[in-house]
């Protein structure tokens, strides 16, 4: 099975990816990570955070296993149909969307954390700002 890992700071989130739910979405997912980049507060969805990715080549990726209200803890990938292209991670309630209204994004992994975990996630970049992040991919039946 393999796992995406987001890293901020000391802190490693991670989760399985939903491969037969999303096999384009991951297979984009796989083209493009690693990634260092910053990790930023939304401005308009919620309790959320999120990866700019419009360097990432995705064209043709579909709509599949898209949603506009994801659970805390779950990771979609926009591949910027109506706004720029990004990875979000729900941290509490959340609507996704953007100046141009309601966005849909492909729940591509669940991280296995805690409310509290992401609620502090959420919060330091609310509080102190853009964080750096590193995004990857674990292969293995364990995620080790």
């Amino acid at each position: 099975m393999s796992r995406l890992e987001l890293t901020v700071g000391d802190d490693t989130f991670a989760g399985d990816l939903l491969e037969d739910e999303a096999p384009e979405s991951v297979a984009a997912l796989r083209e493009f990570l690693p990634l260092d980049s910053e990790l930023m507060h939304v401005r308009w969805s919620g309790h959320a955070v999120w990866v700019n990715i419009d360097e990432a080549d995705l064209d043709g990726v579909p709509r599949e296993n898209h949603t506009v209200y994801p659970s805390r803890g779950d990771v979609l990938l926009y591949p910027g149909y109506r706004n720029e292209q990004e990875i979000l991670l729900a941290c509490g309630p959340t609507c996704f969307k953007s100046p141009a209204g309601e966005l849909a994004g492909n729940h591509v992994a669940t991280l296995e954390a805690s409310a509290e975990e992401l609620r502090e996630l959420e919060e330091l970049t609310l509080r102190d700002g853009m964080q750096g992040v590193r995004a990857r991919i674990v292969e293995g039946s364990d995620g080790e």
